[in-house]
């Protein structure tokens, strides 16, 4: 196919202004072409044909198809989803909609680009980002999960919808079926990081708000990242899935070749094989949980670290405590934590799972190696979820499974799993990518279970073969802060919890003279326009109040997810338009009524557990200072 020097110099626009390398790069290389263009008698009348077929059968009807439903029903939709570039003709057009703030195309055809290239300027979309294209014989899983997670895409998740551009591309049903699960799964992570139960938080509030002095009086995540990083260079992590069992008797003979960091449900199991392992890590908030320290294995604890997420129950501080066992306390990455300013005792991202604080740890302590066993996240083909020797039986979360399959260990099956584990797996693959710009090398060695993106898969006994040394295990103590310091940041987070206290009241107040006004509006048009930016301006006063978000969180994404619903509704007068802002007020409303309700719950809650916080304070000297403080803050 000969293309004119106008139309070579608008390919070369467009590839310019392209922000994908790796589709830039195989677009530039592209050679032959088995594609050739039809144009009919309209300027727009054009179809390109290859491998004997078209892409459409009658363009310009079928375009016109398409463009009025999208007139119709997706004017305000400020994503669109396309599988199949097509001509290039129905983007144009849709582009020229401004409330289309993206248009995302995946497409298999890459000699269907490389034409459509010549015959459209789509520079100006390209440059922008308003027109993403994805070259999906290329995607790898790291493609979806950026885009996925970008905040403007989240919001509209719950209106998301895969188009085909025309026929033409149902012969790639199996690909177009990969990528709308895959885009959907990635969704779904999104909804899951973000939070859907007020009830868990405020838990983890409660027990951090507990926590608070033995995290700040002990080693901190940072001391123990100063103190050791870069002293070993192989770490196993030991999680209990049920393949977990067949690795117990290689892990004991090679138990000194490596560090071995364990979920807490694998210490009491590690210690029946009499396996020492140098780290038990534990992140769940629940006193169930905190069973698994309620045991004494004598001299097995000596040496010992035991790394908890600050969300922990208390409990599990006092099962340590009681047996007079090693541990630190790490804040998570939450935004009250970010709150109460805790630099100095770092933070633990990405911790989502026992295993994931595991592996942030084993990352900053800049393994070379990081080995993984255990690491199912999937039952096995018995329906068990856990190893035979797990504390509450191996089918404890069997009940679980509601049919769910993905790729297996090895790629060539499916293995059985839940959503919890989809989006563990989800995780564990992002951060995994991001080791390996550090140079880390991650291995799966569970022979069983889930395929874990990114992670090089070789059985147990090869990683050890092959990696694993003779490792002399010694460390000092990891240091802690000086008394005054710790007493300055015990005060510093009394001042800010009592500051907490003292805003959950304020905007309770604040949110009851707010509804108590619309319930006595007369809701007209201009009243409604009125009465929405209003809320919207309480919303954010709200969202600058970092101390109140955690809590909120959860429930204010279910509201942005439920705006972004309402917001892409077609109105074409004003009675309908009056009908959505309706339910514009009635969303709000309801969120806020929740809100009132949370934040009573908050300060209650801060009043009665601060206590302990308190407790720390008097015994050092500081009764009247915290008077005070609460005279002058409440």
């Amino acid at each position: 196919m000969n293309f004119t020097n106008t139309q070579k110099a608008l390919f070369d626009k467009n590839l310019k202004a392209l922000k994908n390398p790796i589709l830039k790069q195989d677009l530039s290389q592209l050679k032959t072409l088995k594609f050739k263009i039809i144009l009919g008698k309209h300027n727009l009348d054009i179809n390109i044909m290859g491998g004997g077929k078209s892409l459409y059968k009658d363009v310009l009807s079928e375009l016109n198809e398409k463009l009025i439903k999208y007139q119709t029903h997706f004017a305000f939709y400020p994503i669109l989803y396309f599988y199949g570039f097509g001509n290039g003709v129905l983007l144009k057009a849709l582009l020229q909609n401004t409330n289309h703030r993206h248009i995302i195309v995946f497409e298999k055809e890459l000699e269907i680009l490389y034409i459509v290239f010549h015959l459209f300027d789509f520079s100006s979309f390209l440059k922008e980002q308003r027109l993403i294209i994805f070259y999906t014989d290329k995607m790898s899983i790291n493609d979806y999960a950026n885009f996925c997670s970008t905040p403007v895409f989240v919001r509209y998740a719950k209106v998301y919808h895969l188009e085909l551009m025309s026929e033409y591309y149902f012969k790639f049903q199996e690909d177009i079926l990969k990528v709308n699960e895959t885009i959907m799964s990635y969704f779904k992570k999104e909804i899951l990081t973000n939070g859907n139960d007020p009830k868990d938080v405020l838990m983890g509030l409660e027990n951090f708000i507990i926590n608070l002095p033995k995290m700040i009086t002990r080693p901190s995540f940072k001391n123990l990242i100063q103190d050791r990083c870069k002293s070993f260079e192989n770490a196993i992590i030991v999680s209990t899935g049920p393949s977990l069992t067949k690795q117990l008797p290689l892990l004991k003979e090679n138990a000194k070749k490596a560090i071995i960091f364990c979920a807490d449900s694998a210490y009491p199991i590690l210690a029946k094989e009499g396996i020492k392992p140098d780290y038990v890590c534990m992140v769940e908030r629940t006193d169930f949980t905190a069973e698994f320290f309620n045991n004494d294995f004598k001299e097995f604890d000596k040496d010992i670290t035991f790394i908890l997420a600050g969300v922990v129950s208390p409990k599990a501080c006092e099962f340590l405590e009681k047996n007079n066992r090693s541990f630190m306390l790490i804040p998570r990455d939450y935004l009250f934590a970010f709150y109460l300013d805790l630099k100095p005792f770092s933070y633990a991202f990405y911790s989502v799972s026992v295993a994931h604080l595991a592996f942030v740890i084993a990352l900053n302590l800049a393994f070379k190696n990081i080995i993984f066993i255990g690491q199912d996240l999937a039952f096995n083909d018995e329906g068990d979820s856990h190893p035979k020797d797990y504390k509450h039986t191996p089918k404890y979360e069997s009940s679980n499974y509601k049919g769910l399959k993905a790729l297996a260990y090895g790629g060539k099956t499916q293995a059985k799993t839940q959503e919890a584990w989809v989006y563990f797996k989800q995780v564990l693959e992002q951060m995994i990518n991001e080791a390996k710009c550090y140079g880390i090398e991650v291995y799966n060695a569970t022979e069983g279970g889930l395929r874990i993106e990114g992670s090089i898969e070789k059985p147990f006994s090869l990683c050890i073969k092959e990696l694993l040394k003779d490792t002399k295990k010694a460390y000092l103590p990891l240091s802690v802060l000086s008394f005054a310091k710790q007493s300055e940041f015990l005060l510093k987070a009394f001042v800010k919890i009592i500051k907490s206290i003292k805003n959950c009241k304020k905007f309770v107040d604040k949110i009851s003279q707010k509804i108590k006004c619309i319930e006595q509006s007369h809701l007209d048009l201009e009243q409604t326009k009125k009465i929405i930016k209003d809320l919207e301006c309480l919303k954010q006063e709200l969202f600058n109040f970092k101390d109140l978000l955690e809590l909120l969180q959860p429930s204010s994404f279910q509201l942005e997810l439920s705006l972004a619903k309402i917001s892409v509704i077609n109105v074409k007068n004003e009675e309908e338009l009056l009908r959505k802002n309706l339910l514009f007020i009635e969303e709000f409303v309801e969120y806020f009524r929740l809100v009132k309700g949370l934040l009573s719950l908050q300060r209650q809650s801060f009043l009665k557990h601060i206590c302990a916080l308190e407790n720390e304070l008097i015994k050092r000297g500081f009764e009247n200072k915290i008077l005070k403080i609460k005279d002058n803050i409440c």
